[in-house]
């Protein structure tokens, strides 16, 4: 293998799994560590760098990062990542001082088609740069999906308002109650270019079962019931709920009939459990407050009497896969299992809808009526000054991801209205820096701590089922976000070898932990992965492979399983190994938001 490239941004980003698991790069190590010195503000800043909402996200992010966490290699549980970034939201002091000021006007005008978490990010980015940017909801407030379709109990209203109005209050033009009914005229108001992030507002419908239109009135589309709900159009239930669906939103769905009358509630869902599309954790807050959920059940019908509806009835299947891993649900000759009820919330999943974009505006669509779009970095449809992100982008997806795709089109949209290239990316702020202080001192906690993971204190649940807008889960206190903080292994402080300081005295492979140091001889990949002294069985993850040694050999390590305790620089005694701090922050079109010192 030819030596590792660590002047390569990429390289190290990669093996902080959390950081590159996250949509949006948010750097995850670095405000963990200023979460355990107390400095919330500036951990909250961290994350209003990279994902914008921080209190939001720090209750309802999908986590992608919590699977990737390494400390879940070394124990069951990953660090509480997600919810250690509400530590720093509801820790947090004032931020309005640290927040980037407004330009003056560049003379470029951008409009918004959406108020959600995708539309808010560019707005955010490009405001600094001073662009007029005119946002237009068809809601009263901003947020989008994140004010209509998650529940107060899980995300409170004044949460929400506050980072929403961070970035409204940097001069944001606001059409609120407007619901745009024409890409065309948005057009025709000589707007430089339009961002287009209005979600995936279509809630997937059942129409062709039997009995759909005649008990039409109590049977309802999650996403349409949650919106009413949240906007007090809807007040109760019937007492016999069923949810169709094993989604989030349909675990959003079961949680919020509990609260408003519904007392035999039960989510039941096409797919075995294991498969269900819920995050682990929704579908354990389900189970929690008392939810069945009843999985290999397709629906056959709904069941009426003397025009009322009463119940469902239901195919048993299982699931069967192939060596692919697809999946079949073949029904298992059982007799129609029949569940009663007074009302349906379905939750199977919701598409996008653009009846409002007329053909003439060039902007062209997939036969899954999802718009066509140059690529997944630059956002631009069909028509150049028109792009899309969020779930109007590619269909349902998650905040984070929205977050993501607003950076990226902002960085498009800035670049557009300049006239370059739109594919001539700006590179992302990477600094490596060293964290010696002494002869066996870091800058920065290096011992692995033995602590486990905590759940989150919540609410009694008698209370908790009595409210609608109560928030179920309390969050950690200072003690314990502090012992959470401490199980993070520092992965962004990356073990930097220098083959020319190296006599090969084999000190750092005696005292690694995982024996992820190996001198062995140079090879092709798939035979050096298996040279190792405990061989390298993670493709996914890079080798770090040196220069060839005095010795003919090379230094391989094992990225994979590297903990980043920094013994092997302590125990060196010539040098060869240094703890630098590695930081990495996705370009932005407002370069430097913030600055945490």
């Amino acid at each position: 293998m030819e030596p590792t490239d660590t002047k390569n941004p990429e390289f190290f980003h990669k093996v902080v799994d959390c950081q590159f698991a996250c949509p949006a790069h948010t750097p995850v190590p670095e405000y963990i560590r200023l979460i355990a010195q107390e400095r919330y503000t500036d951990a909250y800043m961290i994350n209003w760098e990279s994902n914008v909402f921080p209190g939001v996200l720090g209750r309802t992010c999908d986590r992608p990062c919590e699977p990737a966490c390494r400390r879940g290699r070394v124990e069951e549980e990953p660090v509480a990542i997600c919810r250690l970034k509400r530590v720093a939201a509801d820790f947090k002091e004032d931020i309005s001082d640290r927040l980037p000021k407004v330009e003056k006007k560049n003379g470029k005008k951008i409009a918004l088609i959406g108020g959600g978490p995708a539309s808010l990010t560019v707005a955010r980015d490009l405001a600094p740069l001073g662009y007029e940017l005119h946002l237009y909801d068809s809601q009263a407030k901003g947020g989008g999906f994140m004010r209509s379709e998650i529940p107060t109990f899980r995300l409170p209203e004044e949460v929400l308002d506050e980072e929403v109005g961070y970035v409204l209050d940097m001069g944001i033009h606001t059409h609120f109650n407007t619901y745009v009914d024409s890409l065309q005229a948005i057009l025709d108001k000589d707007y430089d270019a339009v961002f287009v992030g209005c979600g995936a507002p279509r809630g997937r419908d059942l129409p062709d079962l039997p009995g759909r239109t005649e008990g039409e009135k109590n049977i309802h589309i999650g996403l349409d019931w949650l919106a009413n709900v949240a906007f007090d159009h809807t007040k109760k239930i019937g007492k016999k709920v069923i949810v169709l669906g094993g989604g989030n939103t349909a675990m959003d769905c079961c949680r919020t009939s509990r609260r408003l009358g519904g007392e035999d509630v039960k989510v039941i869902v096409r797919s075995p459990f294991e498969d269900m599309k819920a995050s682990p954790w929704e579908k354990e807050d389900a189970i929690h407050e008392g939810i069945p959920i009843i999985d290999n059940h397709v629906p056959m019908e709904f069941v009426l009497n003397k025009g009322k509806l009463v119940g469902m009835n239901f195919e048993k299947v299982e699931a069967v896969y192939d060596k692919e891993g697809g999946r079949k649900l073949v029904p298992t000759g059982e007799d129609p299992v029949f569940y009663e009820c007074d009302d349906v919330l379905i939750a199977i999943g919701q598409e996008n809808a653009f009846p409002w974009i007329e053909q003439s505006t060039g902007v062209r669509f997939t036969s899954w009526g999802t718009p066509i779009i140059n690529d997944d970095v630059t956002f631009q449809s069909t028509r150049k000054d028109v792009f899309f992100g969020g779930d109007a982008a590619f269909g349902p997806a998650n905040i984070i991801t929205a977050v993501a795709h607003g950076h990226q089109a902002a960085v498009s949209i800035d670049l557009y209205c300049q006239g370059k290239d739109l594919e001539n990316r700006p590179a992302p702020n990477v600094t490596l820096i060293s964290q010696k202080m002494g002869i066996h001192e870091w800058s920065y906690d290096s011992i692995p701590v033995d602590f486990k993971r905590e759940a989150v204190p919540l609410v009694e649940l008698d209370k908790a089922l009595k409210s609608k807008t109560l928030e179920v889960e309390l969050g950690f206190d200072a003690e314990a976000a502090f012992v959470q903080a401490e199980r993070c292994l520092n992965c962004d402080a990356q073990t930097v070898f220098t083959g020319g300081n190296c006599i090969e005295c084999d000190a750092c492979t005696d005292i690694c932990p995982t024996s992820c140091i190996s001198f062995v001889e140079n090879a092709p990949e798939e035979e050096l992965r298996q040279r190792l002294l405990v061989p390298a069985t993670n493709p996914d993850q890079d080798l770090y492979v040196s220069e060839t040694l005095p010795t003919g050999k090379v230094m391989v390590k094992d990225e994979d399983v590297c903990l980043h305790c920094g013994l092997c620089a302590e125990r060196c005694p010539t040098a060869a190994w240094d703890i630098q701090k590695f930081f990495y922050s996705v370009a932005k079109a407002t370069p430097d938001l913030v600055e945490v010192t």
